[in-house]
């Protein structure tokens, strides 16, 4: 039975076998290392000449970056390892021998390395972050589980726009139109109605024609919805499930966030409660610092960054002018011409994570919202049922998984948060 790298502490003064791949080697005169790698860890191999056959020895001395081997050998710990053992080698069998790798240890540029991204993503660095992901999805999931939620899955082809019309990627659904979805936030609302507390997680796209560090045409949402819920308690829903998130990366994925070189103090200060600032109050901080801008006006990435700035932990920005949102929010009964809605946004200038609203639950009012929207009622005839039959106060929110990757793992472009992204000018590999 193969035994993993990330169970040798369990194994000191054992012998094992390891199925990996030669990540890296050096030799020195009679003795060569061989940096080993199985998917769960890194070892280093030691192979010394005269504890080994010469067919041992010839074997290793071949070995290529990359070539697929069972290693057996005993395991020791030692302190001046990076993973705390070593493993003194006694045998080895060469499942094949690698041709030359294309991704030698040295830099390259980031358009080879995403043309070979199906290979990128075995080195240190990018499995690292994949890790830190599936940490990521593990710990949102778990925590919506337990607080009551239950994961409903929403078609990925739709009949009509979440967010928009604009950004829409169109195909043919048989003899009709169809889209791929924007969002799964409008089916969650009828699944909240049937099940109280919901979530989707699951891809979506966007045409949009862009090429900032923070957008993919294909990313992962989370998205809860919640009936009975309004705006003010989702805003605390929301800050705890990402305090919990975060501070599970941090007791889980320590080593991952150690290859990324993570300054982890940033991340030890994301503890719910978060700080608000109005749409108001931004702006009039955005005046203040020099950065004009009108109100009625959206922000942009420059907008947020400096908003952030003022603030150690991601902070909420509430209550944005209802025209520059979607059909579904719900004004503010007091002050129709803002919405119940907020957007976190992330320190350091990774900007929106969450975005999120207490929905229109007057049938006659979303009524009104289809007609200013210009959205055909045939289209949303279903949805509006769901005032019709029922209606409560219900709220929800949307977590972009991608950017919040990028923030926990201190990346620069989000194209490296997802095994294989979709950007403007790439759908290859």
């Amino acid at each position: 039975m193969l035994t993993s790298i990330k169970q040798v502490s369990s194994h000191v003064g054992e012998s094992v076998k390891l199925g990996a791949w030669l990540y890296n080697k050096r030799s020195s005169g009679k003795i060569q290392f061989l940096q080993l790698r199985d998917g769960t860890g890194y070892i280093q191999g030691v192979l010394l000449k005269k504890q080994v056959s010469p067919e041992v020895w010839e074997q290793a001395s071949k070995l290529t970056q990359e070539s697929s081997l069972y290693v057996e050998g005993t395991i020791r710990a030692d302190d001046r390892a990076p993973s705390g053992y070593e493993m003194d080698v006694t045998g080895l069998e060469v499942i094949q021998q690698a041709d030359e790798y294309p991704i030698s240890l040295k830099e390259h540029g980031v358009e080879f390395l995403m043309d070979h991204r199906h290979l990128w993503i075995r080195s240190r660095r990018q499995s690292a972050i994949l890790r830190v992901r599936a940490a990521i999805i593990h710990a949102v999931q778990d925590w919506l589980n337990k607080a009551g939620f239950t994961q409903v899955d929403p078609p990925v082809l739709t009949p009509s726009s979440c967010e928009g019309t604009t950004n829409l990627f169109h195909t043919k659904y048989f003899d009709e139109d169809a889209y791929l979805t924007q969002s799964g936030q409008l089916y969650m609302e009828a699944a909240a109605l049937a099940l109280g507390r919901a979530y989707s997680f699951g891809p979506t796209f966007r045409a949009e024609k862009s090429k900032t560090r923070r957008h993919l045409i294909e990313f992962w949402m989370i998205e809860p919805e919640m009936a009975f819920v309004n705006h003010e308690e989702s805003l605390r829903i929301q800050e705890e499930m990402l305090s919990h998130v975060v501070q599970h990366v941090l007791a889980e994925c320590r080593s991952e966030l150690e290859v990324l070189e993570r300054d982890i103090s940033f991340l030890e200060k994301v503890k719910a409660p978060f700080p608000r600032i109005s749409y108001d109050e931004a702006v009039e901080l955005l005046n203040r610092e020099g950065m004009a801008f009108t109100w009625g006006d959206d922000f942009g990435a420059p907008h947020e960054t400096k908003i952030a700035e003022s603030f150690d932990r991601p902070v909420f920005i509430t209550n944005y002018p209802t025209e520059i949102k979607a059909f579904y929010m719900k004004p503010d009964p007091e002050r129709p011409e803002v919405a119940l809605c907020a957007d976190l946004i992330a320190p350091e200038g990774y900007g929106e994570i969450i975005g999120g609203s207490q929905r229109i639950d007057d049938p006659a009012l979303l009524e009104q919202r289809f007609e200013e929207h210009q959205l055909p009622k045939e289209d949303y005839a279903w949805y509006l049922d769901l005032r019709k039959y029922g209606t409560v106060p219900h709220s929800g929110f949307g977590l972009g998984l991608e950017r919040t990757v990028a923030w926990i793992c201190g990346l620069d472009h989000v194209r490296e948060t997802i095994p294989f992204p979709r950007m403007l000018n790439r759908l290859y590999p």
